[in-house]
């Protein structure tokens, strides 16, 4: 008989449920959220498991790639579909999710979740990384606008170079002012540091990365959209068609029907919201700021003109997506006369 387990993952143990194929209970317990100690659990229950599933998570990559090295067949459940199917029970705890997950797996209702590559993961850690420190510094920039302005001290317009010196004339005179504006000036120097050397890895990673290159033919398209894109899709392949990429970042309209009533919404910002903002980025960069050549960039400007400069931008991140995504799988670089011939998203 065919066995399937549940395992809902916290940060130090994680339950796990182990179900037949008529949907009994055929073991329960707390392991250690750990690769070896899981898989030493799942051994010594002495049967064949048709599929393992966790939900999608922080640690749930780490884990899966830990029992599919083991040789179990484990499966990442997206996590949508997993909250969505636990509202119907009236009780929450771990030991429920995990009977949970066993159950969706013994039924096939759940959608899986590409797992990606450990180069995917690196790559998308930097970045993140990245735009962590960057966000940062915008705040400490803002806040340190912000207390001076009680003051009546205006910063005004400045560049990078020359912000800080502007502070400390601004502060010259008064000494808790000084010392406020040298302590946040002091984190923002080091801000700024590790965030040119971020820059600076991304771009030599950028130069590496021959799907990066590849992408960076496109206009609009730099090293951050590309990376970001080349992370996210990681294996072409897992696409049937080019078009389902631009419903799987979010990027198509929300639809619901049901009798007469037949209502298309706004996009559904499913996904990975870095790789929608990415693509968002670069469709207004193309709309905004002169580009040679493109017909891609006269097709989104019709689009304006029938439905606005901000139906434009999202519509034309939807065809990026799907572009992008057919540049990687056929490796060819950006031609512009396709783009613009290719039908647009549903």
């Amino acid at each position: 008989m065919e066995h399937y387990a549940g395992i809902d993952v916290s940060l130090e143990s994680s339950s796990v449920c182990v179900m037949d194929a008529a949907g009994h209970v055929v073991r329960e317990g707390k392991v250690a959220s750990e690769p070896e100690a899981l898989i030493a659990w799942l051994q010594q229950c002495g049967v064949d498991f048709a599929r393992i599933g966790l939900e999608a998570g922080p640690l749930s990559q780490w884990l899966h790639a830990g029992l599919r090295e083991a040789g179990f067949a484990v499966e990442l459940l997206e996590t949508r579909h997993v909250r969505t199917a636990f509202k119907t029970m009236p009780v929450k705890t771990d030991r429920k999710d995990a009977q949970g997950i066993a159950q969706l797996l013994r039924l096939g209702w759940f959608r899986p979740v590409h797992c990606k590559s450990m180069a995917a993961q690196e790559l998308r850690a930097v970045l993140t990384a990245r735009k962590l420190i960057q966000g940062k510094l915008h705040d400490v920039e803002m806040s340190l606008r912000g207390i001076l302005r009680g003051f009546g001290l205006k910063v005004g317009r400045t560049t990078p170079r020359s912000f800080a010196q502007r502070v400390r004339d601004l502060v010259a005179g008064h000494p808790t002012l000084e010392g406020v504006a040298a302590a946040l000036l002091s984190v923002r120097a080091e801000l700024s540091r590790q965030f040119n050397g971020f820059q600076a890895q991304v771009r030599a990673q950028a130069r590496r990365d021959a799907r990066a290159r590849l992408l960076m033919s496109t206009p609009g398209v730099g090293a951050i959209v590309a990376l970001t894109y080349v992370a996210a899709i990681d294996d072409p392949a897992r696409f049937q068609s080019s078009r389902d990429v631009g419903a799987h970042f979010g990027l198509t309209p929300k639809r619901y029907q049901s009798g007469e009533t037949d209502v298309s919404g706004r996009i559904s910002k499913a996904g990975d919201v870095g790789v929608r903002t990415a693509l968002y980025e670069a469709a207004n960069v193309i709309l905004t700021r002169p580009v040679k050549g493109s017909r891609l960039k006269s097709w989104a400007m019709r689009v304006a003109g029938r439905a606005g400069m901000c139906k434009a931008k999202v519509a034309l991140a939807r065809k990026l997506a799907v572009v992008l995504h057919r540049m990687l799988a056929d490796g060819t670089a950006f031609d512009a006369t396709l783009a613009a011939a290719a039908r647009a998203s549903a």
